[in-house]
């Protein structure tokens, strides 16, 4: 399961961010997860309750949001490019150009940023 060690990457940025600031608590964190990167939402969800057990992170709310997937290919094609229908899963990023059938390069899709953390910081 790679999002046990994605999401300690994450943690381990938020908490370093947090301790940083001096943090006391952290209350939300915003994480936007592209589509290629092969990462289940539940599973990063359950990393994150787990992880953020006896932290400053614990109870705080975790919102992820999705980043569709897009390629650019030679042929002048951008777009979306959705999976075939009969399958479960994706098994590796579609790259495949739907208007010329050529590998297309990966424009967005590929990312896992924090966006956003709210915590609460002392008065200094």
């Amino acid at each position: 399961m790679h999002e046990f060690s994605v999401m300690s990457e994450i943690v381990k940025s938020i908490l370093e961010e947090a301790n940083k600031r001096h943090a006391t608590r952290v209350e939300e964190v915003d994480l936007q997860i592209g589509e290629y990167t092969m990462l289940g939402e539940e599973q990063m969800r359950f990393s994150y309750e787990v992880l953020a057990k006896d932290t400053i992170l614990q109870g705080s709310k975790l919102n992820i949001s999705q980043v569709n997937g897009r390629i650019r290919c030679k042929c002048g094609f951008e777009g979306e490019v959705s999976p075939p229908e009969d399958s479960l899963h994706k098994v590796v990023p579609m790259r495949e150009c739907p208007k010329c059938a050529e590998v297309a390069e990966i424009i967005e899709g590929r990312e896992c940023i924090i966006r956003n953390i709210r915590m609460v910081v002392p008065d200094v």
